[in-house]
């Protein structure tokens, strides 16, 4: 997959906005005020950061060379995903539903009930 179609997968989802709090070379993801991506368009090879389940993060680590423990962010929560054809787009894809969805999953009930009924404002 490449850096344009995952951040075409990112917008896609439920309540998604584009920031860049660091920056104009940083953008970040967020739904319901909270990251749950970000990229630097300009590194080579393009890559992707992810939250991720800590024991699931272990395993992707250990299965995948393009998976590994997050950029400058906190190693049990987040992956940095090297993209640009060694993983299957369909994981990639399913790397970020899975990131949007932990923190979906923390955001307070009325957010969580506003993004469920497509009435969330960006």
């Amino acid at each position: 997959m490449h850096l344009d179609e995952a951040i075409a997968h990112c917008l896609s989802l439920p309540g998604v906005v584009e920031e860049t709090p660091f920056g104009p070379e940083v953008l970040v993801y967020k739904v319901g005020g909270k990251m749950f991506a970000l990229t630097d368009p300009n590194d080579v090879p393009p890559s992707i950061n992810l939250k991720c389940d800590p024991e699931r993060a272990l395993t992707l680590r250990d299965r995948f060379r393009s998976i590994q423990p997050g950029y400058h962010m906190n190693k049990r929560h987040w992956n940095t995903v090297t993209l640009g054809g060694s993983l299957p787009d369909g994981l990639v894809r399913e790397l970020i539903d899975h990131s949007h969805a932990l923190v979906v999953a923390g955001l307070p009930a009325k957010e969580r009930a506003r993004l469920s009924t497509g009435s969330a404002t960006d």
